[in-house]
């Protein structure tokens, strides 16, 4: 285990800003230090032991003590520690990553390119959008939607098309270009006495209405997460994507799925993808590629986007774009071992012989009078927490009953995380073991009990 932090120390940290808090962690309060971490457990700088429910940021799939990973990345670094892949240069990871991710990639992606970062891939996606209708002369199709409070990203770009008001409101966010259709939210947005079929219908409807308003002439691609992630766990409402993807074809409208949370098992396939039947023009991918050892991404392409690249980079002279640390021969010697792991443990039929057992305990917390919707697929789900069930009204945001909910899982040693709309997201490694997941909602169970009470006393 590190050292301690001291205490001056821990109180120069605690000035640092927190992602999804008010302005910075209290100087009183200080933040959560890490310290180590071993299969889903990690420790704080304190000795205290938590299970690790969100899997860090939804990525920590092999737990946080694979020895092959680490083993990889040692011979990496001694082997060759960097290279690029500019000048039409390469080395061996990237190669044997690049084959081994397009083996089991959806269909049809045949190509991959290497980032850093989610928010990267989906950076590098616009871009090449943009690039294939420029080569198609198409110079005025360009417009990119993605669906309110979905999530890629923060950079300029991707924090564009993530739609939640937290990460746009003051940064003059979304950019020209970016545009926003309905939440693929059945319980939140689902109107009375309307089914699931129903719901479908209408958002894709209003996707078919947004893109003639819009001029279909000027849209040229609808990203979506398989499964929202931060935005609050929504999974899509039966036929959601079949009646979507039917209206991007008539429109010639890419489909880019986000698979950056959902891929590699999460939902009990290899791919949300494969999950709700999409059929992507485009998918990228990062976070469980390396089980989050090591920052990578990728951003995989069809044929149909490929060929059109490669022409247009012909007439360039060359692809005018790419990263310093893209294909870093670390990440990906790291990456490449992951996939192994995946193949050889049979990975995706764990998660299905798992998840009976985390959705059994999910819904059971349905019952709290404080849990609107308990939802889910796979290992992943999430609690929807409101004050009146049958209104489904929610609590006031300054009230933070779903920040309240998360420290009290924190004190009972389970780590979740509070999203926006009072949802608590639950994503743990997917190693973890059937007496590790009652563990995981015995502690979460004694946590929605003491947030009702807390609740009820200050009503």
């Amino acid at each position: 285990m590190n050292a301690p932090i001291g205490d001056s120390h821990k109180k120069d940290i605690a000035h640092a800003l927190h992602p999804y808090t008010n302005l910075a962690v209290h100087e009183d309060q200080g933040p959560l230090i890490i310290s180590k971490g071993e299969g889903v457990y990690v420790w704080d700088d304190q000795g205290n032991r938590y299970l690790e429910g969100l899997g860090g940021l939804w990525c920590v799939s092999l737990g946080f003590s694979e020895p092959r990973l680490a083993a990889a990345a040692a011979d990496q670094f001694a082997a060759l520690p960097y290279s690029h892949t500019f000048a039409h240069r390469s080395t061996e990871p990237v190669i044997a990553l690049a084959d081994k991710l397009l083996e089991i990639a959806p269909e049809p992606m045949t190509k991959a390119f290497f980032l850093s970062s989610g928010s990267e891939a989906i950076d590098a996606m616009i871009r090449f959008t943009w690039y294939y209708n420029n080569g198609r002369g198409l110079t005025e199709k360009k417009k990119i939607i993605s669906r309110k409070r979905g999530y890629h990203g923060v950079t300029v770009a991707g924090g564009s098309l993530t739609a939640i008001p937290l990460m746009q409101n003051d940064f003059d966010l979304p950019l020209d270009r970016m545009i926003h259709t309905d939440t693929a939210g059945y319980y939140r947005y689902g109107r009375t006495g309307e089914s699931e079929e129903e719901f479908a219908t209408r958002l894709a409807d209003n996707l078919e209405q947004l893109i003639l308003s819009e001029g279909p002439e000027t849209v040229a691609a609808f990203v979506a997460e398989p499964v929202m992630g931060a935005g609050g766990v929504m999974t899509p409402p039966a036929t959601y994507f079949k009646k979507v993807q039917a209206v991007l074809k008539k429109y010639d409208v890419l489909m880019v799925a986000d698979e950056v949370i959902c891929g590699f098992g999460r939902t009990g396939n290899m791919w949300g993808c494969q999950t709700y039947d999409i059929q992507p023009d485009m998918v990228t991918c990062a976070k469980q590629l390396s089980s989050g050892y090591l920052p990578i991404s990728a951003l995989m392409i069809s044929d149909k986007i490929y060929d059109v690249l490669k022409e247009q980079s012909k007439k360039h002279g060359a692809l005018g774009m790419g990263y310093t640390y893209g294909g870093h021969p670390v990440s990906c010697a790291v990456a490449l071992e992951t996939l192994k792991i995946y193949e050889e443990r049979n990975i995706v039929d764990r998660v299905r012989e798992l998840a009976p057992r985390f959705q059994e305990r999910l819904s059971a917390l349905s019952k709290s009078p404080l849990v609107g919707e308990a939802r889910g697929v796979g290992l992943i789900g999430a609690l929807e927490l409101v004050a009146d069930k049958n209104t489904r009204e929610q609590y006031p945001a300054e009230l933070k009953i779903g920040a309240t909910l998360a420290a009290r899982a924190l004190n009972h040693g389970l780590v979740v995380r509070a999203l926006p709309g009072d949802v608590i997201g639950i994503c743990p490694p997917l190693i973890i073991t059937k007496e590790q997941i009652d563990e995981l909602f015995d502690s979460l169970s004694i946590a929605v009990t003491e947030t009702e009470a807390l609740v009820k006393k200050a009503a």
